[in-house]
């Protein structure tokens, strides 16, 4: 816990006041237009410069080089398909990645559009697993102002500077228009998610505009959060002794990114909507049969203000209007004519010519008076396609239907609710801004971070049922071995109302013990006659259905590395949706669970080893929910066998029970408990020695994937310790009393074998080999512990073990890498050398630095767990850092080269949080005291368990329905 004012010497943040004015602050300070006190900061004219991207060694290039040639074959087979591989190292976007990035537009799960701090709009992802950067320059804002019956005028494009590729004036396109910005006395301020940009005093001297960029994102708001519009406020603030006209001007290509703009066949309409609500819709024909977009760009006409549109014009000399005319008309005008709303919609746009639209707001501004313009945008994609499988009906259709022409009630919603949004939002940081125990740049990198669950390429989808366009291909089914579980009431307490039936004919003692092979049906069935509660009990995969449907939903490990909801990488992630949208992280979770009773037996070469198996295996933990199908075809990674993976169903089973502890949710422990179970179960075939301890198998088997570990790891050794534990917490908690007395068995013996073999008396060797690393100092060796302290559970080990191991991460891992200030690196020799064994054990990861910090947290070590974060700031996000704000990658060198830009993992940072206080649900949870008498006799040591040793109360679950696999029964 973080129990005083940290670093209140030190300040690492950028007070508003020093990049603005006090009474430009002043004059801003009514309706949100000022920015808040803590925010991320930048100059408009800051240089955005190259990023450094990551490069093997030679060395490392020879061990990968088999790896490599199948990669690359398999990249252009994937090709060959129309298909994209789900890891491309080989093809580079044609826009360089620059420090350019900005809070992106829109909810979740419905395709997202990025902003720059410049005001470009990028990072365009509105088809699922596509992201194309480069900026679309037509998409801008920009100013008009008259003064003095017309004789000052200014206009600009409120965007700074000639942007590349823009042209000569004289051109009829956008390069015609007023590039006049310097950006000198502009600022961009960042608060996920929201943004402001001040204009103080560009382009007319005696004129201060804010304009502030909201998005629908509201913890615990499952409706509004998921809907594809941002909302732009302009405030004005005439400190001239004249009044002046001032007209916004928001343009807007017919494009989702890219080329896609001269496909051809797109549509321009005009429309005027309720409540002032104007504007032109802009309908996309997409390629290769996705589904079409339409998008909304509104004004919001008052009674000060006037809002008039140009439906459409060109950026080509033959176009009926082109950029050059319709700049010159908002020059001398201000304004576009009122018929034009009259015109219908436009003929379809020719391959090959560019379709925009232009919405204009104008307003009289007295001497020293204000005024505020609101615009809105939207995209309506109501359905989402995935190239090998199903199409989906977006989660805000549940509200706004499937029509495309849904972007119209969008933007109405948007510009009628948006204060109300904002409220919600004040309501929700307010409390974490105003502590003054934390330092700035902590507040709202806390805050900015949560920029992926918009921009990571997320999909959420109303249910769990494709829409009417299913399956284009027909794949050979997935046979699924079903487990269902009964519970009953009894014992009824303030939190959990149910328990499992005891379901063993003579006790726990009498029960027999059997190797994983025999696979048996180790589970315990539902009760059919229990009480009301169940009276009418929940199918397990009806789930989504019947609790609180929210629907389903995926992100991307990164936009580079494109695998939905990758889970040893969600294990560091979750954090955030736990706390922010936790039914959206029970279902998660519930999808890894079905996951788990699975199997598809369809062969997938593996690339590393150049072997085959099967896809997915009955008891193990899917890596990811697949790329191209996802549910239906998981495993998408295909360089390594994850079955063989030894950290996974550990993550699992912790994940699980902190999700039932923090929510108190005994349906879903019912949900998954048999997952739980057969998940724990299956890892007993990696205890080649039965000393109750998982081996790792000389490969990368393991989150880091390219550093291998021999014998026992300290990084899958500790979470399957935890994992023990957690299983025994749950089984106890849930009435299975047997499995937690033979979970409590194991766990000692795991325990004292694991400290045998990696205790050195600082900390705990990488692992138990003889390799030259084995001594190795890993960052990210007490895991195990660190969701054990965040769930509850107690310590893995006394207290002296663990912050003697997180002193020495922090004396050596992070403090001798450029004075602490890039983060927590991997891998680190004893003798204060980087381990350059691999190239992960050399590289600094963003989410695992995170999380020691929050392990340093639970630990008691607060000032040494915000020196650990404040590094990877000050090379992430700080002005003198390389430039990943809202682009976090996975991890960077300690020369600053990234590797996969906008990842998952840095969602870690709330794990931080979570650490701070940690919720009571979880301090509250019933506990497990691991010392109690253990129960269950040497001889029946084993997870798995034959049908003798179970009394089975019902047959074996019936078929799963709707469920996308299919049962073998």
């Amino acid at each position: 816990m973080v129990t005083g004012n940290i670093f209140h010497c030190r300040k690492n943040s950028w007070p508003p006041e020093e990049y603005i004015s006090r009474n430009t602050l002043q004059l801003f300070d009514f309706d949100s237009a000022a920015p808040p006190k803590q925010a991320w900061r930048r100059r408009l004219n800051s240089h955005a410069n190259t990023l450094k991207e990551f490069s093997v060694t030679f060395m490392e290039a020879i061990k990968m080089v088999r790896l490599g040639i199948r990669l690359w074959s398999y990249i252009r087979e994937e090709a060959s398909h129309g298909r994209k591989a789900p890891i491309d190292p080989f093809t580079r976007e044609s826009c360089k990645p620059s420090a350019s990035q900005g809070v992106p537009l829109g909810g979740m799960g419905s395709g997202s559009i990025s902003r720059g701090f410049r005001g470009e709009f990028r990072q365009w992802q509105i088809l699922p697993g596509t992201c194309d950067a480069s900026p679309v320059m037509a998409n801008q804002f920009s100013i008009f102002i008259s003064r003095d019956g017309g004789n000052k005028r200014y206009a600009s494009v409120l965007a700074p500077g000639q942007h590349e590729g823009l042209g000569k004036a004289s051109d009829d396109g956008i390069s015609s228009w007023g590039w006049n910005l310097s950006g000198q006395h502009s600022t961009y301020h960042a608060l996920f998610p929201r943004a402001w940009t001040i204009y103080d005093g560009e382009p007319d001297p005696d004129l201060k505009v804010s304009c502030r960029q909201i998005s629908p994102f509201m913890p615990h708001n499952y409706r509004d959060s998921s809907l594809p519009t941002a909302v732009f406020v302009y405030t004005l603030v005439n400190t001239g002794k004249e009044r002046a006209k001032v007209s916004l001007l928001f343009t807007w290509a017919n494009s989702i990114g890219g080329i896609s703009h001269l496909s051809g066949d797109h549509v321009n309409e005009p429309f005027i909507g309720e409540d002032g609500v104007s504007g032109a819709l802009l309908h996309h024909k997409t390629a290769k049969g996705n589904p079409p977009v339409t998008f909304a760009v509104a004004g919001c006409e008052t009674q000060n203000v006037n809002v008039t549109v140009l439906p459409c014009f060109g950026l080509n000399e033959g176009s009926s209007v082109t950029a050059k005319e319709m700049w010159a008309k908002m020059m001398k005008d201000g304004q576009f004519d009122r018929e034009n709303f009259n015109c219908g919609p436009s003929n379809p746009s020719s391959p090959g010519e560019t379709l925009c639209a232009a919405v204009s707001a104008s307003a009289w501004v007295e001497p020293h008076g204000k005024c505020t313009i609101a615009f809105a945008l939207a995209w309506s994609s109501p359905k989402v396609k995935f190239l090998k499988g199903s199409s989906y009906h977006r989660r805000y259709t549940k509200f706004y239907g499937t029509s495309e022409r849904a972007a119209l009630n969008l933007v109405h919603d948007a510009l009628t609710n948006y204060k109300r949004w904002e409220e919600e939002i004040e309501n929700w940081q307010s409390p974490i801004l105003k502590d003054e125990r934390l330092p700035e740049w902590y507040k709202f990198t806390l805050f900015n971070e949560l920029y992926f669950l918009v921009a990571g390429g997320t999909v959420w989808i109303d249910s769990s049922l494709p829409s009417e366009n299913v399956k284009s291909d027909q794949d050979p089914p997935i046979k699924v071995e079903s487990v269902d579980v009964t519970v009953t009431e009894a014992e009824m307490n303030c939190r959990h109302s149910t328990v499992f039936e005891d379901a063993s004919t003579g006790g726990c003692n009498g029960s027999t013990a059997v190797g994983l092979k025999n696979n048996g049906d180790s589970t315990i069935s539902r009760n059919k006659g229990s009480g009301d509660y169940f009276s009418n009990p929940m199918k397990f995969q009806d789930q989504l259905d019947d609790i609180d449907d929210v629907g389903r939903f995926l992100y991307l490990e990164g936009v580079e590395y494109i695998m939905w909801c990758t889970y040893d990488v969600h294990f560091y992630a979750s954090f955030a949706l736990l706390e922010l949208f936790p039914k959206i992280e029970l279902n998660i979770q519930r999808d890894f669970a079905k996951a788990v009773l699975s199997e598809d037996g369809r062969k997938v070469k593996f690339l590393a080893e150049g072997n085959y198996g099967i896809r997915k295996a009955r008891g193990a933990v899917p890596h990811d929910l697949g790329t191209h199908d996802p549910w239906n075809e998981m495993n998408a990674y295909n360089i390594h066998d994850t079955s063989k993976w030894k950290d996974l169903n550990s993550k699992f089973v912790l994940q699980v029970y902190r999700d039932f502890a923090a929510t108190g949710d005994m349906q879903f422990g019912a949900d998954v408990w048999p997952a739980v179970r057969t998940a724990m179960e299956y890892m007993e075939q990696f205890d080649r020695d039965d000393d109750g301890l998982i081996e790792n198998d000389g490969f990368p088997d393991q989150t880091y994937d390219t550093w291998t570990v021999h014998g026992v790891s300290a990084y899958c050794g500790c979470l399957w310790l935890a994992a023990l534990q957690a299983a025994a917490a749950m089984a106890q908690q849930v009435g299975d009393k047997f499995f937690a007395e033979t979970c409590k068995s194991k766990f000692f013996s795991a325990k004292a074998a694991f400290e045998k073999k990696l205790w050195n008396g600082s900390y705990f060797n990488y692992d138990s080999g003889s390799s030259s690393n084995s001594k190795s100092i890993q960052a990210d060796q007490l895991a195990g512990q660190w969701y054990t302290a965040s769930s509850g559970l107690p310590p893995l080990f006394d207290e002296f073990k663990i912050r003697s191991a997180l002193r020495k991460i922090y004396n050596f891992n992070v403090m001798k890498v450029k004075g602490g200030r890039m983060g927590a690196v991997n891998g680190m020799h004893p003798n204060g050398k980087v381990d350059e064994s691999c190239m992960q054990s050399r590289e600094i990861w963003t989410g695992v630095t995170y999380a020691v910090a929050a392990n340093m947290i639970l630990a008691g070590m607060e000032e040494e767990a915000f020196t650990t974060a404040e590094g990877f700031f000050i090379a992430g996000w700080s002005e003198e850092g390389f430039g990943y704000w809202f682009q976090t990658p996975e991890g960077w060198t300690t020369g600053g080269h990234f590797r996969s830009l906008i990842y998952m993992r840095p969602l870690a940072i709330w794990s931080m949080q979570w650490a701070r206080s940690i919720p009571k649900a979880v301090l509250d949870a019933p506990k497990i005291n691991m010392m109690d008498r253990i129960l269950i006799s040497p001889a029946t040591f084993s997870l798995s368990l034959t049908g003798t040793g179970v009394r089975k109360i019902a047959n074996k679950a019936k078929c799963l329905g709707n469920y996308v696999l299919h049962c073998t029964c």
